[in-house]
């Protein structure tokens, strides 16, 4: 394991601060968080404690990483989501930001069913991702171009349940 890029009171500091924004954006509606396993369940768990309003919660898994610490340039879908979107406003809960292939993915098969509106939330954004181009509307830290593991990211299943983040480093190299 390499540097840590966040400490666990960063996290928890930013993740208070989101909620904040959540509840003042969504204060005359019951949002749906819809969040992407495996990645982004610490974070959707933390954030709905800060959002201080009746959110629903349901998850969807994609996977275009695998076993690997590069994509595959392919996203499938692992598990769909049980509610419908029709009408809901959603905020679509992500861990991280990268070349965006992933969130294009999502966007474009949530946005064709139908909901009042979606939003992108993510803890981490790549400083290289085209956010506004994403449509990502609450992003927690910007990070440089590192692989990083920690609070949710993980390597082949490794790291999860770290309470900070850090930098990837391959013991294999």
């Amino acid at each position: 394991m390499g540097a840590t890029v966040l400490t666990e009171d960063q996290i928890a500091e930013r993740i208070a601060e989101l909620g904040v924004e959540l509840t003042a954006d969504y204060r005359d509606e019951r949002p749906l968080l819809v969040c992407v396993l495996r990645g982004a369940y610490a974070f959707l768990t933390d954030l709905a404690r800060h959002i201080d309003l009746p959110v629903e919660v349901d998850f969807i898994a994609v996977s275009s990483y695998g076993a690997s610490t590069r994509t595959s340039g392919v996203v499938r879908l692992v598990k769909d989501l049980d509610v419908d979107l029709t009408d809901r406003h959603v905020v679509l809960v992500e861990d991280i930001v990268d070349t965006g292939l992933t969130l294009r993915y999502l966007r474009r098969s949530l946005e064709a069913r139908g909901p009042a509106s979606l939003e992108v939330c993510t803890l981490l954004a790549r400083e290289s991702a085209d956010l506004e181009g994403l449509g990502v509307r609450y992003v927690g830290f910007t990070i440089p171009g590192e692989f990083v593991i920690g609070y949710g990211l993980d390597v082949d299943e490794r790291y999860r349940n770290m309470r900070h983040i850090a930098v990837y480093v391959d013991p294999g190299v």
